[in-house]
């Protein structure tokens, strides 16, 4: 019996169950986030029209850090994707523009990439999509050229 009792004694301790880690999506701070990337996606587009290129290329350099931040979280919100989606459209086109077809190439992927693997599949996700599919052609005959 003693045997037994010492056997016992000598295993694992119990494992201690820990709390699932906390949805950043939650936070106010992430709402926050995802409202100022959103804004500097209106603001590029804007400053784009009225022909304000290196004021509108400013605005979405200083949007990439938001964009990490946002997509950083295990399941970003809708909201986080169109904002991070919509940023990144206005800094292919400008790519495109410029000449820069492999590095617009490369964000219209992404953008592709986004809409295709988002669930659940709705009309704009197909729009966006597909939108991202016609940059990416354009991107193509540009550099066939």
């Amino acid at each position: 019996m003693s045997c037994a009792l010492l056997l016992t004694a000598c295993g694992e301790a119990p494992k201690k169950v820990e709390a699932p880690p906390r949805d950043p999506t939650l936070d106010s701070s992430y709402g926050q986030a995802v409202a100022e990337l959103a804004a500097a996606g209106r603001e590029a587009k804007e400053l784009l029209a009225a022909g304000k290129n290196d004021a509108a290329a400013a605005v979405i350099t200083r949007g990439q850090p938001l964009i990490a931040s946002v997509l950083a979280a295990p399941h970003p919100t809708l909201a986080a994707m169109e904002a991070a989606s919509d940023l990144d459209e206005l800094y292919g086109q400008m790519l495109l523009a410029n000449k820069n077809y492999g590095w617009a190439r490369m964000l219209f992927q992404k953008n592709r990439s986004r809409w295709m693997h988002w669930t659940p599949q709705t009309d704009e996700t197909a729009r966006r999509r597909q939108q991202a599919d016609a940059a990416i052609a354009e991107c193509d005959r540009a550099i066939a050229k």
